[in-house]
């Protein structure tokens, strides 16, 4: 087993912090390169990280050889250009979430999908707890699946911080929202048929500091969660069936390298007495994703999520927009 040799666009917070040392960890996972618009800010991440290779720009990266994958975490609003350029290079492309900043703009990656393995980065599909949550549904065990409730929450109020940037995808939907929506598309495993939405706008930022949905799945199925990012931080997930629930306590930013738990109630006594924990093994869910997708690219297993399922969960943050703004309920 060779590990694929990975390059990272950018000295981004999220990679230095969680993705690299994640990638660094993984059995089929090894980075080879990182590059920036900076060659002294990709040298010293480099040497910090123990990266063979830096590069001052992101086209001299793609035109690595050597570099097989590459890990975009640039802003939004960079996902899909960035995405292409490396694609056309040769390069598969694990990018981070949102994929793109509608479906139209995710759609265009269809023109190198069936070149190289082109995912979307939500890591938390590929953790025990999400899996496990789905094992219960799909057993049955929580009877008929009615409903799925999220919230998710953190504090932000930097005007210099992308998440408040309107013109690079700012705002709570593109940044937390887009996992509430994962969770209900993943546990129903079917797509909502229609969604409304309520968005409170920064006055300053004009980008949506709260937002709240319902997406209507069909036969009676709901997915309702608010996020928000100027809230006290806080998450949560229940998994709603007619004869238990499921409770996620860290649902998005579990523990690397931590255990997990999850709950699950009969609601035989009042007040959650009733649950019953079950605490899931230490695991860093960013080298299980990483790992996963470079055993894609090696041929071991088919590609988990691609660029259709990206431009799914798009056409979802599309019609909640267009529902902020109309007051109605919208098709997705």
């Amino acid at each position: 087993m060779k590990k694929v040799n990975w390059g990272v666009l950018s000295t981004a917070k999220i990679g230095r912090e969680k993705v690299i040392p994640a990638l660094q960890q993984g059995q089929w996972s090894h980075i080879g390169a990182i590059a920036s618009r900076s060659l002294d800010q990709a040298r010293a991440v480099a040497a910090d990280m123990g990266i063979a290779k830096a590069y001052g720009s992101y086209e001299a990266l793609f035109a690595d050889p050597e570099i097989e994958a590459i890990y975009n975490p640039l802003p939004n609003d960079l996902h899909v250009p960035m995405t292409l350029a490396a694609a056309r290079a040769g390069k598969h492309v694990l990018c981070e979430k949102p994929m793109a900043l509608n479906a139209a703009q995710a759609a265009e990656l269809r023109e190198v999908a069936d070149k190289v393995h082109i995912m979307e980065g939500f890591m938390v599909r590929f953790h025990p707890q999400w899996l496990r949550t789905r094992e219960l549904v799909r057993s049955g065990a929580l009877g008929e699946l009615r409903a799925v409730q999220a919230f998710f929450s953190f504090f932000n109020r930097q005007p210099d911080n992308i998440r408040n940037r309107l013109e690079t995808g700012g705002g709570a939907l593109y940044d937390i929202g887009c996992y509430p929506i994962v969770a209900g598309r993943f546990l129903f495993e079917t797509e909502p048929l229609r969604v409304m939405a309520l968005l409170d706008l920064d006055p300053e930022f004009q980008t949506d500091r709260t937002a709240s949905a319902i997406l209507d799945f069909g036969n009676g199925r709901r997915l309702d969660f608010t996020v928000s990012t100027q809230s006290v931080p806080y998450q949560r997930v229940q998994v709603i069936g007619t004869q238990q629930r499921v409770e996620l306590e860290i649902p998005f930013n579990a523990p690397l390298g931590g255990t997990t738990r999850i709950f699950l109630d009969n609601a035989g006594t009042p007040g959650g007495a009733s649950a019953v924990t079950e605490t899931l093994a230490p695991c860093n869910m960013y080298t299980l994703q990483g790992d996963a997708f470079s055993q894609a690219v090696r041929g071991e297993i088919p590609l988990p999520y691609g660029v259709e399922d990206a431009i799914c969960n798009m056409r979802v943050i599309d019609a909640l927009f267009k529902s902020g703004n109309s007051g109605r309920w919208e098709d997705v």
